[in-house]
């Protein structure tokens, strides 16, 4: 998969950075390091998003315990609840896993020259790929299954009774971890908002990484990933999607971080290209995608927002 991608950043000269998204291995200590502890997260994606695809909730149960309320049914209710919210739980549980590593991942790249860091680090440069792939994969998932917030929220207005009358249960969610899963599950995308504000908490803590180097990385990561669809260089569909989902989180995260977000002219990223290729991509759905730059985006109702940026990317 490494191609030599030349990148026109507005007002710069080409970068060329050799990207190798499925044979780069780590090279130095401190990079083996960093990748096995973001890798020991990532390993377990795959799982999350399987379980999450196939959550069925616990509607008819919880239907029927409001519509028919009774010891019967509110016990047929609280039963299928309660595993139902443990598995929620470790959806939650893991959004904290990534949490604790993704700051050590962006700061190995971002430190220093961020192209360079890129260019010479490039399995934490895959696996930055990765996280952003699985964040939007992620919450196109749960933003399809209204079960998941429908059955926490019988769970949470349940508890206290059941706090109650069942004490011989011990209760692993109780009323804090409860609060906390609360508001994770009450974003419309929620491990794109952990992501976005893990980031913001570390440019806040560590003083050492300049806000302006992340914002450059994630434009290198959005333009690599959009000449690598745009001039056709894969025929897997799954290798495309890939880096479109990497590409389009890079854009979210990148509008919420630079003051003058991704779509003004003052944007280091191709976001035209980006609409564009989004748009034209049509071996798999990308309206996913496309309204995830529409809604969960800070700047492109902007005044500063080219007209025909807004237009491009609010068309069908």
């Amino acid at each position: 998969m490494g191609q030599l991608l030349s990148l026109l950043a507005s007002g710069e000269k080409a970068v060329d950075i050799v990207l190798d998204f499925e044979n780069a291995k780590p090279e130095s200590e401190e990079e083996q390091a960093i990748h096995a502890a973001v890798a020991a997260v990532l390993n377990k994606g795959p799982q999350i998003l399987k379980e999450l695809s196939t959550y069925s909730g616990c509607e008819e149960f919880i239907r029927k315990a409001i519509t028919s309320p009774g010891p019967e049914t509110e016990e047929a209710a609280w039963k299928a609840v309660l595993p139902a919210v443990e598995q929620l739980k470790k959806f939650y549980d893991f959004s904290q896993e990534l949490e604790s590593v993704f700051p050590r991942l962006l700061a190995a790249l971002c430190k220093t020259n961020p192209k360079n860091q890129l260019a010479t680090q490039q399995a934490l440069a895959k696996q930055l790929a990765d996280v952003f792939d699985f964040v939007l994969r992620f919450d196109d998932a749960k933003m399809v299954n209204p079960s998941i917030q429908n059955d926490f929220s019988y769970y949470r207005r349940t508890l206290n009774r059941m706090k109650m009358t069942r004490t011989e249960t011990p209760l692993t969610i109780r009323d804090e971890l409860a609060n906390r899963m609360s508001l994770f599950f009450a974003y419309p995308t929620p491990m794109m908002n952990v992501i976005n504000e893990t980031t913001m908490k570390l440019l806040t803590t560590d003083t050492s990484i300049p806000r302006e180097n992340v914002t450059e990385a994630l434009a290198t990561m959005a333009n690599v990933c959009y000449d690598m669809v745009e001039k056709h260089r894969f025929e897997s569909s799954d290798l495309n999607m890939f880096c479109l989902r990497a590409m389009t989180s890079s854009i979210i995260l990148y509008d919420h971080l630079a003051a003058s977000g991704a779509f003004g002219r003052k944007s280091s990223i191709n976001i035209k290209g980006c609409i564009m290729v989004l748009k034209g991509y049509t071996t798999v759905s990308t309206d996913g995608l496309l309204n995830a730059l529409r809604f969960t985006t800070v700047h492109l109702n902007d005044p500063e927002t080219p007209a025909a940026i807004k237009q491009l990317l609010e068309s069908k």
